[in-house]
């Protein structure tokens, strides 16, 4: 079982019906993986929804496990933010949140934004 944070970039491809997040999702459901979302994921999606989307966004959100890491992960955050910082590079705060998150259970990211994740040691895998 491989736990998988999936990424905002994923729960929206998924919600507009985009073919291989929706096969990517069953596969893991298939596989027997545990897909996992964080809060800042659920806001991201929750933010950009039309009203009327909401109820299949929570259905969506159901089977999947809701991970809120601790201190040491939101520190985790921070340190590889002002690296990138030193480093003249820009690691977003949303994108960090969510790769802290994905480190802290030794989880890969599931996004079509390899990019976004470069700045930090997390596994990414895309669909």
């Amino acid at each position: 079982m491989v736990p998988l944070l999936l990424d905002s970039t994923f729960v929206i491809d998924y919600m507009r019906g985009d073919p291989d997040a929706l096969r990517r999702l069953e596969r893991i459901f298939e596989d027997g993986d545990e897909p996992v979302v964080n809060e800042v994921v659920v806001c991201e999606v929750r933010a950009g929804l039309r009203i009327a989307d909401v109820p299949a966004f929570e259905s969506l959100l159901l089977p999947i496990e809701f991970v809120q890491p601790g201190p040491e992960s939101a520190m985790n955050a921070g340190r590889w933010r002002a690296e990138a910082q030193g480093r003249g590079w820009m690691l977003s705060l949303p994108d960090a949140l969510i790769a802290s998150a994905a480190d802290s259970l030794g989880a890969t990211i599931l996004t079509r934004n390899e990019r976004d994740f470069a700045l930090t040691p997390v596994r990414v895998e895309t669909y």
